[in-house]
């Protein structure tokens, strides 16, 4: 195989000889430039495994090189070197596409980490099929596809919310899987079953006789997912004790173990999630914000089985086939008047709430037929939402002196207001839940003055 290549933009010499020397030990080709423009016509003149850039540049800046590369080289990892605590460069910097970041002065071993992680990269298909594991042909499910074939060639941070059941582990997973650390531990941990008291070593590891019961050195959750990824599930039910060591491990990329006089240097991606609103308790003062802008540096909302009713039929498939499968025995099928009433039912579960509902009707069902009664719905949500996934009382009648027209227009108005509000302003997803098409959504959000 060819030897891999790079590109370094530095204006400062010594800080390009010393990445020149760092990556020629790995046996890396290097071209070193100290302008944006410099940069810019190498690009158009060779290819690259990689490009490391500094931030500040005599002629434009790193963000500037990092839009042109998503631009013109999108497959291309470029890593930003940003001024020693610029955590808000950086963050800028990785949600405008850039791989990774690293800090000034220039700690070697963080440095050929990432660019270990980034020539994995070389070669690697820009896209990898999800529909196997991530189910369903609705508008939402396929962005979330695109996106996390996007996701797993970058090494932000990546905040997944969504309400409990639609598949957030999953989705994280799938991110891992779709990285160059898929061949390191994916390393899952519910924050909110670990007693506070404990929190502090489950993460970050203890040393022999360090507490009482300390009997023995024990590594913590960052040095198990040490060159993978580390899901941390219900993130937002971490006390504000641990939440500043964990904003100072995420940024530092070290840890210090309970009882360790040192850090140790790991080399961990965060992914997260909870289903709770998070913007909601930095209000409130009970997370911290400096944390939540550096998990949440890219978000991936998952939709819930109300928002895309229609891979209902889809997923019951699936669940029946595997189901049969696990227990070797025949398929069961779904009567139409079932599958009806599980279009029309609300899912506060949401997709584990269907495996859980088909796992119990194949078990009550006769001659493998599930039939309305074995699926066993609460009654009082078997009724279809109103638009924007709530019933909604019926509006008063329009008051004396107003037109018809004008007045259908702000019922649709709210409408669309309360849809685009439950999909977080998504208006793909809001049409979807509307029932219309993303053109009509447009044309409406322009012709009720709501773009």
């Amino acid at each position: 195989m060819n030897k891999s290549t790079a590109l370094v933009i530095d204006d400062e010499p010594a800080i390009r000889e010393l990445l020149e020397m760092t990556l020629e030990r790995m046996d890396i080709d290097v071209r070193a430039v100290g302008s944006l423009a410099q940069a810019k016509q190498s690009l158009q003149s060779g290819s690259f495994d990689i490009c490391l850039t500094d931030m500040k540049l005599p002629d434009g800046n790193g963000l500037d090189l990092v839009e042109y590369i998503q631009a013109h080289c999108p497959a291309l990892p470029v890593a930003v070197i940003t001024a020693h605590g610029s955590m808000e460069a950086a963050i800028r910097a990785m949600k405008s596409g850039a791989f990774d970041f690293v800090s000034k002065p220039l700690d070697l071993g963080v440095l050929r980490n990432l660019v270990h992680t980034a020539l994995k990269l070389r070669g690697q298909p820009r896209e990898r099929r999800s529909r196997q594991v991530l189910l369903g042909e609705s508008e939402a499910m396929r962005e979330i596809r695109a996106k996390i074939a996007k996701l797993g060639r970058s090494q932000a941070p990546v905040f997944v919310s969504g309400e409990s059941g639609t598949g957030k582990e999953l989705v994280a997973r799938l991110i891992h899987a779709m990285s160059p650390r898929a061949d390191q531990p994916f390393v899952p941990v519910n924050c909110g079953a670990i007693p506070e008291e404990l929190m502090e070593s489950e993460f970050f590891g203890h040393k022999k006789g360090s507490f009482t019961g300390a009997v023995a050195d024990k590594p913590g959750l960052f040095q198990a997912a040490n060159g993978g990824s580390l899901f941390l599930d219900e993130v937002a039910d971490l006390p504000l004790s641990l939440q500043v060591k964990l904003l100072r491990a995420i940024q530092e990329k070290s840890i210090r173990p309970v009882g360790e006089a040192k850090e140790i240097q790991v080399d961990t991606r965060i992914i997260s999630a909870t289903h709770k609103n998070l913007a909601k308790l930095v209000e409130e003062g009970a997370f911290r914000q400096d944390l939540f802008y550096r998990i949440n540096v890219i978000g991936v909302h998952v939709p819930s089985l109300r928002e895309r009713r229609g891979d209902i039929p889809i997923l019951v498939d699936h669940i029946l086939d595997k189901l049969a499968a696990t227990n070797h025995e025949p398929r069961a099928r779904l009567a139409p008047e079932a599958l009806d009433t599980l279009l029309g039912y609300r899912f506060p579960g949401n997709v584990r709430e269907l495996e859980n509902i088909l796992e119990r009707a194949v078990a009550l069902c006769e001659d493998w037929r599930i039939m309305v009664g074995d699926l066993d719905l609460p009654e009082s949500l078997s009724n279809r939402p109103a638009p924007g996934g709530e019933d909604a009382p019926s509006p008063p009648l329009p008051e004396e002196g107003v037109s018809l027209e004008n007045y259908m227009d702000e019922i649709e108005k709210q409408a669309i207001i309360r849809a685009l509000e439950k999909t977080r302003w998504n208006r793909t997803a809001a049409a979807k839940l509307l029932g219309i098409t993303f053109r009509a959504l447009r044309y409406k959000l322009k012709k009720l003055d709501l773009e």
